[in-house]
């Protein structure tokens, strides 16, 4: 019995790299609100200000800072706002 995730290679496709026009947004220190990321990364060190996702308890441990090449799943993150860094937001 197929399942649509197993017939669906976008998510393999946003991996490598292959995302739709407008699925993945690059931001630093400006505040990111009403949005839906399912993927957080970060290719620099970071600072985390605030963050807000559905789906997700204890969230706020996440407000500290982020080694260089660190990658999040965490929920659907509805808002993010750094302190410095770059973060590259995968939306779902």
């Amino acid at each position: 019995m197929a399942t649509g995730f197993l017939d669906d290679n976008v998510s393999l496709m946003r991996m490598v790299g292959h995302s739709p026009s407008g699925d993945v947004e690059v931001f630093t220190t400006a505040a990111q609100t009403g949005k839906r990321y399912y993927c957080l990364h970060f290719p620099v060190e970071s600072v985390i200000a605030s963050i807000t996702a559905d789906e997700c308890t204890g969230v706020d441990a996440l407000q500290t800072t982020v080694p260089a090449g660190t990658t999040l799943f965490v929920g659907k993150v509805t808002a993010i706002t750094l302190t410095s860094g770059i973060c590259i937001g995968y939306k779902s």
